[in-house]
């Protein structure tokens, strides 16, 4: 059977901004940049005529999808339209969405809870104890944001002291993005970046009209074209352990695995541990500072 969406028409009536408005202009862009980098034989469609733009059409994303040209064209252009699972799964499937790129779009689609559980909103002093007992070991706690929240004595290692920032520029994003402490001595940071992006892009949809998530996107864009480049990419990544190396001046190259616990229901607040992935690194470790 055709999935069937209804549309409902708007008011002509210029109207604020709301959460939704921002989440349908984030759906259109990304389902555009999804469309784009798809070539016809990969869906198995015969590449027919010479094409103004790359990827597939529209019509063939509709086709694929077995809905209508008109209500994918609505969709693609952020207009207010009721969309069922089944479509956003059909489109999933159309446009060879990854688990990320599938959980993203139906995040913007409003696909999710309406009233998502908030993440932990303080960090409690059992949170800061375990930080503490992690030592020697460096340990975060951060936010889908990336803020930092609490740390350890030995994180200080790969941030610098961040006492002495302004509170706003206690944020990785921030710091991955400009030239800081945790830059230079992550050693594959141009890498680490990307995916760093990713996840914000995809956390940021639940949160796309939160006046502290606008405002560090804002920031970002305007400090880095590296960033304002990666972020029209429309990349999105589910958060994820894995490792990082870092070059600590007086200590020397750390190769680290780090860990997520989540401190939330919800894919939102962290605690982040780095542990020594070789005998050489567990020995270094010893010389990070140990006190704030």
């Amino acid at each position: 059977m055709t999935p069937v969406a209804q549309a409902r028409p708007g008011s002509a009536a210029p109207q604020r901004s709301t959460p939704d408005d921002a989440r349908r202009h984030d759906l259109a862009a990304f389902l555009r940049s999804r469309r784009e980098r798809i070539a016809p034989e990969q869906v198995g469609l015969p590449m027919t005529g010479r094409r103004r733009t790359p990827g597939l059409r529209r019509e063939e994303v509709a086709q694929l999808a077995a809905v209508g040209v008109t209500w994918y064209t609505w969709l693609e252009q952020g207009r207010d339209i009721q969309v069922s699972t089944q479509v956003l799964d059909a489109v999933a499937r159309a446009l060879l969405l990854d688990p990320s790129e599938r959980a993203h779009l139906f995040t913007l689609a409003g696909a999710e809870d309406p009233a998502p559980i908030q993440d932990c909103p303080s960090v409690t002093p059992s949170v800061r104890l375990v930080l503490d007992q992690l030592a020697p070991y460096p340990a975060v706690v951060l936010n889908a944001r990336y803020d930092v929240l609490a740390y350890n004595a030995q994180y200080t290692g790969f941030v610098g002291r961040l006492d002495e920032l302004p509170p706003e520029d206690r944020n990785l994003m921030w710091l991955a993005f400009t030239d800081s402490h945790f830059r230079q001595v992550l050693i594959d940071y141009r890498t680490e970046r990307l995916g760093m992006v990713a996840r914000f892009r995809a956390a940021m949809a639940d949160h796309s009209a939160g006046p502290a998530w606008k405002a560090l996107l804002a920031r970002v864009r305007k400090a880095s074209p590296d960033f304002e480049e990666e972020w029209q990419r429309h990349e999105v990544m589910r958060p994820s352990n894995g490792i990082k190396r870092f070059q600590v001046p007086g200590v020397g190259l750390l190769r680290c695995e780090y860990t997520n616990f989540w401190l939330s229901p919800r894919l939102g607040t962290r605690i982040v541990s780095y542990t020594p992935l070789d005998e050489e690194t567990r020995a270094l470790m010893d010389k990070l500072p140990t006190s704030l």
